[in-house]
């Protein structure tokens, strides 16, 4: 596609070119609009709690499309690392767990946190992750795509290597979902946060659980939201559990639901492969005018001068710093033209 002639950036208004979806995705308008009429349905004393459960379940299934999966492996929750809690938790005890070197807490927390003697937490390089794989791994958590740095990990080696030594692996795919394909039926479990790439309000988040896993995995959290009619199952016992994903829910942040839903629709109306060919596409027009190799990704972590924050700042650019470097994200808001753009400001202020 040539530069300029990509539609769906003018369903943004930001004030400035936008290069930190890494740290949190901008809403489309038809997102604040919907945002907008349910917080006036609210001040207007017009909302009820069963109004929101077609947006949850809208969001499901349109998360379910996005990652390859049916909805009903597809769990709602409120952040990643609670998410990840559950699986933790429903490890036998004495388990190793292999984990990426500088990997984003909200992976390694809960199984640190619950280390020694219920869990054996391992390191290993990123780059090398599968080949660290033994008999005694009981489980691989890994992030598809690094926060620090936007690295890949190779996910085909790491399922081979676990497969072969009966380990099972849980990706999160917070830094992947919006922009690259994946094929989220491949792992026992994967989370996603919906605030960065999914384009979501903060406070929405999903988990997947392979269907032969959904036994194992123990609901902790579960409450009336877990039920498999939730609105019959407020009060009393028995526990009345959903008999799919669902049972791992957690009661909807409502709002944030309805943003969820619509933005993540936004996205499967576009299509994953035309996301993942556009933001690679700004990235290289950026790389080339900075006089920097295409990294091919969606994520560009550089090291900047002192001249390069301030020069941004003069441009109305936004974009974050992240383990001392430059992150750069390109996503369905940015053009090739704005890569170009901001390529030109920098180079000769940024290297690899």
């Amino acid at each position: 596609m040539r530069p300029g002639a990509w539609p769906w950036a003018s369903h943004f208004e930001a004030h400035g070119p936008y290069f930190a979806t890494a740290t949190a995705g901008l809403p489309p308008r038809v997102t604040s609009d919907a945002m907008d009429a349910v917080l006036r349905r609210w001040r207007a004393g017009r909302v009820q709690g069963p109004d929101f459960d077609a947006d949850v379940e809208r969001a499901r299934r349109a998360y379910a499309r996005l990652v390859g999966v049916d909805a009903g492996t597809v769990a709602i929750g409120h952040q990643v690392s609670p998410l990840v809690s559950l699986v933790a938790a429903s490890l036998p005890a004495d388990s190793e767990v292999l984990v990426a070197e500088g990997e984003f807490t909200s992976v390694t927390g809960p199984f640190t946190a619950q280390a020694s003697p219920h869990l054996r937490v391992v390191e290993a390089p990123l780059e090398t992750l599968a080949a660290a794989v033994t008999d005694r791994t009981a489980l691989v958590a890994v992030s598809a795509v690094q926060s620090a740095d936007g690295s890949r990990v190779d996910l085909d080696a790491v399922e081979s290597a676990a497969a072969r030594h009966g380990a099972d692996v849980l990706v999160d795919l917070t830094q992947a979902v919006g922009w690259l394909p994946v094929d989220a039926g491949r792992f026992a479990y994967t989370v996603c946060g919906a605030y960065k790439w999914l384009l979501s309000p903060r406070g929405t988040a999903f988990l997947t659980v392979r269907p032969d896993r959904l036994g194992t995995l123990v609901p902790a959290h579960a409450g009336w939201y877990a039920g498999a009619s939730p609105w019959e199952a407020i009060y009393g016992l028995p526990l009345r559990l959903a008999d799919d994903a669902r049972r791992f829910d957690v009661s909807p942040a409502w709002f944030s639901w309805v943003g969820t839903a619509t933005s993540v629709e936004f996205l499967t109306g576009i299509g994953v492969e035309d996301l993942h060919a556009h933001a690679v596409a700004v990235e290289a027009a950026f790389a080339e005018a900075a006089g920097l190799a295409p990294g091919g990704g969606a994520i560009r972590s550089v090291r900047a001068d002192d001249e390069a924050a301030s020069l941004m700042a003069e441009a109305g650019a936004v974009a974050s710093v992240r383990a001392g470097r430059l992150r750069l994200a390109f996503h369905v808001n940015n053009t090739e033209d704005e890569g170009a753009a901001l390529g030109r400001l920098l180079r000769g202020h940024v290297t690899d």
